[in-house]
């Protein structure tokens, strides 16, 4: 399963880099990638996992960057 964010507010492409990398290592995450330029998170994982890999990314987000929003693309 595929699903794709935006990032509302994400400025750091380092930030990005490090929410990437960080989301990639969740259990059922297949390939996980956040696009600086266009904003833009998608993350491919188990469908079953999926709910708990997207409250768990949301997360990252908020560590990594608080001011940025994850929005359902």
């Amino acid at each position: 399963m595929k699903k794709k964010f935006i990032l509302e507010g994400l400025d750091c492409a380092n930030c990005a880099a490090k929410m990437e990398k960080a989301i990639n290592k969740l259990d059922g995450v297949r390939e996980a990638t956040v696009n600086f330029i266009t904003r833009k998170l998608m993350i491919e994982g188990e469908d079953e996992k999926m709910p708990g890999i997207i409250k768990a990314a949301e997360k990252i987000v908020k560590d990594i960057e608080p001011d940025t929003v994850m929005k359902k693309a």
